[in-house]
């Protein structure tokens, strides 16, 4: 099963960085345009650089934005801005956070190595997503311009005695190595573990376990198409680095793990009347217009979130918000509706809230096409309610769905499956 490994990791310099918080950033596929240039504006330092750095006029194949993260990572290297750890290294982490449903702060545990690349279909890194080719070209060109993995895939395994991290828990007695809030309130703790008998004994547990990737597939594929161009280069062996991938791996079974849902947010780009929508929808969905009282935007978020989960036990439910109407529609699926449009699928997807939005509603009922919803500049996603509210309101976007998160269990029966869900389905 998975083969993992410690590694000599780059870290950035905690003697000379003091406030790390003003030096990390969010996964690149969310940073907005707006938000990349306030990451470079926070600290000349900030790994915006690196991992989305800016497009300028006149780019060319010897200076781009791929090439110029190059520059800045050997520039920070000589000025030991970032530094390499002299000893093979696993690093634990804590991520403490809010999950915005009233239940307060969790934190969520995980380690850090590397992991062995493995061949598509093998059964021991599971991925459930669809991923596309733009965004793993633009993953490889960063790759090769700085050959250094720049951010980690993050994977799950199944640990039902919690052995992996309760034996790496027992460093947190020490004082953390890192130790900083970020802007968005979450705490972040890691400690660098180089205990040679724990990191043979961490080995030794993953070693039966198989890996389901959580977030970062074009990443992963990324990293196993940037290994079969070095092997042609230089060849294949266990010894050498581009065998290995960077992963921060926790336990499915982690009270502190969420998965959060993925809200659709649409620019409509052809004549839709918001007020005929419920209309459309009522020969698959039984629909009931909710009371839009918001004075408290938060408790009204709860109050949408609980509701749609409700009506999510007995069904698969969305909610459906127009800038134009101003008016929330609880939308739950009649039984059977979608039984002909889903005949084609593994059993595994057609119980999945994505499944029904995607082929139901916006195929079917709104008549997107799949090439429509690969669009970027018609369709965002959003995991918060309330900014996905408010990103209507301000009329960014025009309409909204609200979704429940897939479940943990769901992700692993796909995947298992060799099965994969619609984009962004977590």
């Amino acid at each position: 099963m998975a083969t993992i490994a410690p590694f000599r990791g780059l870290t950035y310099n905690f003697k000379k960085i003091m406030n790390l918080a003003d030096i990390i950033t969010p996964p690149y596929d969310i940073i907005s345009e707006k938000e990349q240039e306030e990451y470079y504006n926070t600290h000349p330092n900030n790994i915006i650089r690196l991992e989305l750095g800016k497009k300028k006029a006149g780019d060319n194949d010897s200076d781009n934005r791929y090439t110029r993260a190059a520059a800045y990572l050997k520039e920070w290297e000589k000025d030991e801005i970032i530094t390499r750890a002299k000893q093979d290294t696993i690093y634990l982490t804590s991520h403490s956070y809010d999950p915005g449903d009233g239940s307060g702060t969790k934190v969520r545990w995980g380690f850090m190595s590397l992991v062995k690349i493995e061949e598509e279909g093998s059964g021991v890194i599971l991925p459930h997503e669809k991923t596309f080719s733009a965004h793993k070209d633009d993953r490889l060109k960063l790759l090769k311009a700085c050959s250094t993995q720049l951010s980690q895939v993050f994977g799950l395994y199944d640990d039902a005695g919690s052995g992996i991290l309760n034996t790496l828990r027992k460093f947190t007695a020490n004082t953390p190595d890192v130790l900083f809030t970020f802007t968005d309130g979450t705490g972040h703790k890691m400690w660098c573990i180089t205990d040679a008998e724990v990191i043979s004994k961490v080995k030794e547990l993953m070693d039966n376990k198989p890996i389901f990737i959580a977030d970062g597939h074009h990443r992963y594929e990324t990293s196993r198409n940037f290994r079969n161009h070095m092997r042609e280069k230089h060849g294949a062996g266990a010894d050498k680095p581009y065998e290995y991938v960077m992963m921060y791996l926790t336990d499915m079974g982690e009270d502190g793990l969420t998965i959060l849902p993925s809200h659709r947010l649409i620019k409509m780009d052809r004549p839709f009347d918001p007020a005929l929508f419920p209309e459309k929808a009522a020969p698959f969905f039984n629909i009931e217009r909710l009371n839009a009282e918001r004075a408290d935007e938060l408790e009204f978020a709860i109050k949408l979130k609980n509701a749609l989960a409700q009506s999510g036990l007995q069904t698969p439910s969305f909610i459906f918000y127009s800038k134009k109407e101003r008016d929330f529609y609880l939308m739950g699926l009649k039984k059977g509706a979608a039984d002909e449009l889903l005949n084609d699928l593994h059993p595994s997807l057609t119980r999945l809230d994505v499944i029904i939005l995607s082929r139901l509603i916006l195929e079917k009922v709104m008549e997107f096409t799949k090439a429509d919803m690969d669009n970027d500049s018609l369709f965002h996603y959003d995991s918060n309610i309330s900014s996905t509210l408010s990103s209507v309101d301000s009329g960014e976007y025009d309409i909204a769905f609200l979704i429940n998160p897939t479940k943990i269990g769901q992700v692993q029966e796909i995947a298992s499956a060799s099965q994969v869900m619609p984009r962004k389905s977590t």
